[in-house]
């Protein structure tokens, strides 16, 4: 038995095939968290220590090289926990938490006067700004250098190499962060008090939360999570930097969530301009300098705050007293790949585990926040306006994308707002004599139509799912026929056909911050585009707001369709009329259906969140769905189809009882899919049964090759 302590490494590998931990011997210094490379058979791995042990039966092998970086202990918890929760794996969940690879700390020269002593008359040194200094007669040109000490170095290092030299200046090496461009906005007027006054439910949602705080852990966990649920426009963002304030005020430290990364610079600008340099930004739209030293900022506490996208969610702050969740219904807060996790639940995790207090905010909040969490509401907005009227427009037996009312409100309106959930010119091509459509010869799915205006082979037919790219036909490959037509509307030819200047945001859309800028900026235009305009954008001149097929997420076999209906309108409805800008126009929402007695749009037009929540509880806990019930979905996916069958059969023998599937699924990335799926109202028992599932089948070789794709609750 070795006498040595033991570590226990968690390499870092994507394979599900290896689970560790292993035992290691531990060398001076390393503890939970750190980061080690460690020989694995004929390979050497980076890992991550996850845990320790007093001895070991076996003779064990040391760790390569020890890395400068470390996580907290409490992250390393937490990808414990997530990896478990979400049927992923420790390494993956690990990977997620640690700076990127590679990359080192940026230093550059700082130089400094070295000042003479008093006289011993008393009367002052000599300064920079004399002809004689230190008994050492200057040029001009050195007096200059002089005079822009102490900074960093640089056409005039020369110079201040020679004064080095001569003992008048010190020139050393400091770290010089990167900084994200949009990061620095506002870091000059950061002076941690001034805010401007607040209405009385903003006051009281602030006297509140800072109620909360200070209990801290005396408080029961539900009393610490709380649901900010006020309308569009009711000044949220103000008590969420009210509350940040407190906060820190209390050396606390706070994580703020937005939904989107075009939203990030706005949020971080508001947060900067009141609390300056301790917030620091993460996101993957970052440099990975960028990435790197704002992680490290946080990790020393130099940086207080954080704010960006999910993967804020994971930043390495130390006393955690405040978590902010901010359009908590979006669904951009659950990740799209392996590990499939929520940062809405990795949040309350964060907040229980560290005594702190959990506050989402929304408009229109999910379901399984109103059941679950504590409310506090702001029912005004904050300058005192009212909230657009909206107004259901059936639009059976019109002809055109767009009603005639419609129409013509847009062409009245200053600036307005267009909303449809579909980009591109237009969402298939099909033959008129024969009906052959052009698909995707990876995907079972329609090619979409991309810059589609000038027709006759113009363009680009795309796939969404795989990216493959190839030229529209002028005639059929089926037939011969020339009669190729264009089918289904996007954003792309709906921006086309809308009067007066207009401004295009979808994901096909590069600069998105820079499309919002300038809409913002114009004095007159049209905003067209998916569902990312609706989210949580603030132009204080919008009089109009258009959602051109409400019906479009109604249409979707799915148990959330409702909420996600709801929630869209409710949202776009939002951006019209908000603040002084609109010059006294009042404000109104314009909503196209085919469906006009649709509980969810009826709801959403007389902006009754609280109705609508009620109602769609009950209808979820008559028919077992979350937040009365956990689902588990699992795919498994290969290029042969008797294999993804084979193993999604021995899947399901497997998996509980009430299983769902094994169901196809339409191909994608030229990969074959099966679906499985089960519902239960006991979620730790579902979650563990698939787990060892799944487990079971990936350490099968017959299976080997297979790639098995699992969320929780998906959404």
């Amino acid at each position: 038995m070795s006498a040595l302590p033991v570590i226990q490494v968690e390499p870092l590998v994507s394979t599900r095939g290896v689970r560790g931990p292993f035992d290691y011997a531990r060398p001076d210094g390393v503890d939970v968290g750190s980061v080690v490379d460690v020989p694995f058979g004929r390979q050497r791995l980076r890992g991550v220590v996850t845990g320790l042990k007093a001895s070991s039966e076996y003779r064990l092998r040391a760790p390569t090289h020890v890395h400068d970086v470390s996580l907290p202990p409490d992250l390393v918890r937490l990808a414990l926990w997530m990896a478990d929760d979400v049927v992923s794996t420790r390494a993956r969940c690990l990977e997620l938490l640690l700076p990127p690879e590679g990359v080192g700390e940026r230093t550059r020269l700082w130089a400094a006067a070295v000042l003479p002593p008093p006289r011993p008359d008393g009367a002052p040194a000599p300064g920079p700004d004399d002809d004689v200094y230190a008994g050492i007669r200057l040029t001009d040109k050195q007096r200059a250098a002089l005079g822009r000490l102490p900074g960093w170095t640089g056409e005039d290092l020369s110079t201040l190499r020679r004064l080095e030299g001569r003992g008048l200046v010190t020139i050393e090496e400091r770290a010089h962060g990167r900084r994200p461009d949009h990061a620095t906005v506002g870091a000059l007027h950061g002076d941690g008090t001034s805010a401007p006054p607040l209405n009385p439910d903003q006051a009281h949602a602030v006297d509140r939360i800072a109620a909360v705080l200070a209990a801290g852990e005396e408080l029961e966990l539900r009393e610490r999570q709380l649901l900010l649920h006020g309308v569009t426009g009711s000044g949220k963002t103000e008590v969420y930097l009210q509350a940040a304030q407190r906060t820190i005020a209390a050396g606390r430290t706070v994580l703020v969530l937005v939904p989107e990364i075009a939203l990030t610079p706005q949020t971080v600008a508001r947060f900067r301009r009141r609390l300056g340099e301790t917030v620091a930004v993460l996101h993957s739209g970052l440099s990975k300098g960028e990435r790197r030293d704002e992680w490290w900022r946080l990790r020393t506490g130099e940086a207080r705050i954080c704010v960006g996208p999910m993967s804020t969610v994971f930043a390495p702050v130390p006393d955690l007293g405040l978590v902010i969740v901010d359009e908590e219904h979006d669904s951009a807060y659950k990740h799209g790949e392996d590990p499939r996790y929520d940062a809405r639940r990795v949040a309350a995790w964060r907040a229980r585990e560290a005594g702190a207090v959990l506050l989402v905010g929304s408009a229109t909040p999910r379901p399984e926040s109103w059941a679950a969490l504590r409310r506090i509401g702001l029912p005004r907005r904050a300058d005192g306006g009212d909230m657009p009227a909206v107004r259901l427009i059936d639009v059976r037996g019109t002809r055109g994308a767009l009603h005639p009312d419609v129409h013509r409100a847009l062409t009245d309106a200053r600036k307005a707002i267009v909303l449809l959930n579909r980009r591109g010119w237009a969402t298939w091509m099909e033959c008129a004599d024969c009906g052959h459509t052009w698909e995707c010869p990876n995907c079972d799915v329609s090619l979409v139509l991309h810059g589609g205006r000038d027709g006759g082979g113009g363009g680009i037919l795309r796939c969404h799912h795989c990216g493959h790219q190839e030229r529209p036909p002028t005639r059929c490959v089926a037939c011969g026929s020339v009669s190729v037509g264009q089918h289904g509307l996007g954003t792309e030819q709906l921006a086309d056909t809308l009067p007066g200047h207009v401004y295009r945001l979808d994901a096909d859309v590069r600069d998105r911050a820079g499309v919002l800028e300038a809409f913002g900026a114009a004095d007159h235009g049209i905003l067209v585009g998916t569902q990312m305009i609706a989210k949580g954008h603030d132009f204080p001149d919008v009089t109009l707001g258009v959602v051109v097929d409400a019906d479009a997420t109604l249409r979707f076999p799915d148990f959330r369709s409702q909420e996600r209906t709801f929630q869209m309108v409710a949202q776009l409805a939002g951006r019209a009329g908000r603040g002084a800008g609109a010059g006294g126009v009042p404000a109104q929402v314009l909503v196209q259906t085919r469906s006009p007695r649709e509980p969810a749009l009826l709801f959403a037009a007389r902006h009754d969140a609280h109705g609508f929540l009620v109602e769609e509880l009950e209808r979820r806990r008559d028919l077992g769905y979350p937040p009365y019930a956990t689902i588990v979905r699992v795919v498994c996916e290969h290029e042969d189809e008797a294999r993804v069958e084979a193993a999604a059969t021995a899947l399901a023998l497997r998996m509980p009882e009430d299983t769902l599937g094994p169901v196809p699924l339409f191909r994608r990335q030229a990969r074959f899919r099966r679906q499985l799926m089960v519902r239960s109202p006991a979620r730790a028992l579902t979650v563990g049964a698939t787990r060892a599932a799944v487990e079971a089948v990936v350490a099968d070789p017959a299976h080997r090759g297979v790639t098995l794709v699992i969320e929780v609750d998906p959404r």
